[in-house]
């Protein structure tokens, strides 16, 4: 293989010591990191963008949903290049990548330039999260390996907590700019500590047949779908372009299942789904996200726009949801296996609706700031409760040999979850605002829009557990006998 055989070697030294193998795993909890802090980090910035950019909300939400969609749509692809010809070359590649963009979404000095750079950091996102997981599994022993995908999910949560933080005190001090340069550091040295330390690729399929077809399709299936659902407040249901786009979504995604189920080597292992129980939980692990980033898409305009606070202030009560979520999905694990994911599911969607109820009835009223933070709060512990079992029985659903492919597509479902979350709450609060243009909008529109608009979370919280009861009544039972 050319890829592999030009792979540098990781430095001997460095390879030699006992603790070696954390090296790696350190690497790869800095790509999840940084992935985590740009996407959580971005949304705070969106109404900083609306001004600098005199912009619509219609406008900048591009800025964040340009990066999902890229992302989405090329994971699969470099999931199969991956495989083919090695990790480690494209792995530092997908490094290199995220950070030139993210250099280059600093500087652009136009709102299209900054999304078309998005979409180019999402690529370089793509490449990361297409290999992250499979060389962490590969580097770490058996016995270990628990411990690493920890820290690998505490690095995720890490970065997600601290997008908010970090952003506000960014965007106050330094400008907008600054949230994309914040990547910079870690991504360089993320590079250079990958090229010293990460193995070269072992392990590749003997197979290089790739399914061409198949992502030709799944690309332009996801993209229709997206532009559809993001421009449901522009567009009118009975467009030409709405038509097109949902006709043009079904017809493409309705070819690449009849491509995948012919191909040889498929991108997406279709028999997966046969399994209940593992199609139900990639559902919930989809809402899951969609719930978290619709909620900051909506609480970063409620708190800046229309509550006056500033960006810091925005941003540390922002982070009070993934902060809670990242302590109460630890609980959520031991809760589901001394009960099951399907009871410890239920009831942290319970929390997330009465705590959508809260917001939307009574926490902006004057003096009500305890209720909100107590209510994002109560937000953040239900989706912890809720997302961390999920996702463990969903993996646990799908057979041991297909943990890898199971695991890209819970991947795959958080990025097209967070991209629905995102699209489905903008075109709601920019539905809600009516006919006022979208620039130098009064506090009160933008509070009675976003008040309006979590009625659509409260739906995704119905719906996810909807999908709850797809998984198993106690973790470890066979929900359906259409194994793949």
């Amino acid at each position: 293989m050319l890829i592999t055989t030009i792979e540098p070697p990781p430095l001997r030294v460095l390879e030699r010591l006992s603790f070696h193998s954390w090296l790696v795993v350190g690497v790869t909890c800095i790509g999840a990191f940084i992935g985590q802090l740009d996407a959580s980090i971005v949304q705070l910035a969106l109404p900083a963008l609306t001004h600098a950019f005199d912009a619509t909300v219609n406008e900048v939400r591009w800025v964040a949903i340009a990066y999902l969609v890229a992302f989405a749509g090329s994971l699969g692809v470099f999931g199969r290049v991956c495989d083919m010809f090695g990790r480690k070359l494209l792995y530092l590649g997908g490094f290199a990548l995220f950070t030139g963009a993210s250099l280059l979404c600093g500087q652009a000095d136009a709102l299209d330039h900054l999304i078309a750079y998005r979409a180019l950091q999402g690529i370089g996102g793509g490449l990361l999260g297409a290999n992250s997981m499979a060389i962490l599994v590969k580097s770490v022993p058996v016995d270990k390996r628990a411990r690493a995908i920890g820290l690998f999910t505490a690095a995720q949560a890490i970065g997600v907590s601290a997008g908010p933080i970090v952003g506000g005190l960014l965007l106050d001090a330094l400008g907008w700019r600054w949230i994309f340069w914040a990547a910079l550091p870690f991504g360089a040295s993320a590079f250079v500590l990958g090229w010293l330390v990460l193995p070269r690729s072992t392990g590749m399929t003997r197979d290089t047949t790739f399914d061409w077809a198949g992502a030709v399709l799944l690309v332009p299936s996801l993209v229709l779908a997206i532009l559809a659902l993001n421009q449901v407040s522009v567009w009118r249901l009975a467009s030409p372009e709405m038509i097109l786009c949902v006709a043009g979504s079904i017809v493409f995604l309705a070819l690449f299942v009849r491509q995948e189920k012919r191909a040889a080597v498929p991108l997406v292992d279709l028999k997966l789904f046969r399994n209940r129980a593992f199609a139900g939980g990639i559902a919930g692990v989809a809402l899951g996200y969609a719930l978290l980033y619709g909620m900051l898409f909506l609480m970063a305009f409620a708190l800046q726009k229309g509550l006056d606070n500033s960006a810091t202030v925005a941003g540390l009560k922002l982070a009070v949801i993934p902060v809670v979520l990242g302590l109460a999905a630890p609980l959520g694990i031991s809760l589901g296996e001394r009960s099951s994911s399907r009871r410890v599911g239920t009831a942290g969607m319970a929390a997330c609706l009465a705590a959508v109820a809260a917001l939307a009835l009574i926490a902006f009223g004057p003096d009500r700031f305890a209720i909100r933070l107590c209510a994002l709060a109560l937000f953040g512990f239900g989706l912890g409760l809720f997302m961390a079992p999920n996702s463990h029985a969903t993996i646990d659903a799908a057979p041991a040999e297909r943990s890898a492919t199971a695991g890209a597509l819970v991947n795959l479902a958080r990025v097209f979850g967070s991209c629905i979350g995102i699209s489905a709450t903008s075109s709601t609060m920019a539905w809600q605002l009516g006919r006022l243009s979208g620039r130098d909008l009064m506090s009160p529109a933008f509070v009675g829009a976003v008040e309006s608009s979590l009625l659509l979370l409260a739906g995704l919280a119905l719906l996810a557990g909807v999908a709850l009861r797809f998984l198993p009544a106690v973790d470890g039972q066979t929900p359906s006998r259409s194994q793949p």
